[in-house]
């Protein structure tokens, strides 16, 4: 049986995890609040710019669109922007939306590639085999578009290059700090009659209007512009969506880890007060002993 010494100091050192276990968990609570006022700060832009591209995708007389909204005849190669996060103790996260992931392209006869966004998703596809074109790492939370542009350029790049016929997004989309829920949605090319999330009311169902707009600049060159950056707006709000889930996933594994903190510690504490209470027992045990052996009577 340890020594009391022994028992205290690992009293204190589970105190000492729990301090730090806490203050990892409000820290994590900030974060997500943070991460969700970003969000909505992109929505209005989402919105108005997804609204352009549909009325000029649904124009009359239309009869190109841009290569971006063009679905290819043959799927050659596949592309999966994968979200994931740089740092651990956020329990089962990480591996949560690798195994969506490759359950989803498990059956696929194409050849499919991976741009990970976040340390811990890439270590876990180089360990399962698979192919990572691209790495990101280490972004600021929340980041600013400017940071996660560069992600929407390479897969804009690689669509109009002919290199994949579609690219896939992969992350896990915030709802409350109890509910996130892993999403794979197809981000090229942009399906017009379907509004992707965060694009809340409206879509091309619901509005019917036959009214012709003559656009300054032409059409082309509108589409040219926006399509690449709202592509790019869909993956910044996709990763601060996937950094609030993370955040509300780490919350939640540092309050169990305090409450068993908690629990470890009063365990502790109650063997320690039966070795110390045994230890004054035989003290009192031995000091009645000595006496008895020198008292002349005995």
């Amino acid at each position: 049986m340890p020594s009391a010494r022994e028992m205290r100091l690992r009293i204190q050192s589970v105190k000492n995890i729990a301090q730090v276990t806490r203050a990892l968990e409000t820290v994590s609570a900030s974060k997500v609040r943070r991460a969700m006022q970003a969000v909505t700060a992109t929505r209005p832009y989402a919105e108005k710019a997804w609204k352009v591209i549909v009325h000029i995708a649904r124009q009359p007389g239309s009869t190109t669109l841009h290569p971006l909204l063009t679905e290819r005849e043959e799927i050659r190669k596949v592309l999966v922007v994968m979200l994931s996060s740089d740092r651990g103790l956020c329990g089962a996260y990480n591996v949560n939306i690798l195994r969506e992931t490759l359950l989803h392209f498990k059956n696929l006869d194409k050849p499919v590639a991976y741009v990970s966004v976040g340390r811990k998703g890439r270590d876990l596809l180089f360990r399962r085999g698979q192919k990572v074109t691209a790495d990101f790492s280490n972004l600021p939370s929340p980041p600013t578009f400017m940071d996660v542009s560069s992600i929407g350029r390479l897969a804009v790049d690689a669509f109009l290059k002919g290199e994949v016929d579609q690219v896939f997004l992969a992350y896990t989309d915030f709802h409350t700090m109890v509910k996130q829920e892993i999403v794979i949605r197809q981000l090229l090319p942009i399906q017009v009659a379907i509004a992707p999330r965060g694009v809340k009311g409206f879509n091309v169902t619901h509005n019917q209007s036959k009214a012709v707009f003559i656009y300054e600049p032409d059409q082309d060159e509108i589409l040219s512009n926006v399509i690449p950056r709202f592509t790019a707006l869909q993956i910044y709000q996709s990763i601060l969506s996937a950094q609030a889930s993370e955040h509300a996933a780490r919350m939640i594994a540092m309050r169990n880890a305090t409450d068993n903190a908690q629990d470890l510690i009063r365990e502790l504490q109650l063997d320690y007060n039966k070795a110390r209470q045994q230890a004054i027992t035989n003290e009192m045990l031995d000091i009645t002993s000595g006496a008895e052996a020198l008292n002349p009577k005995a």
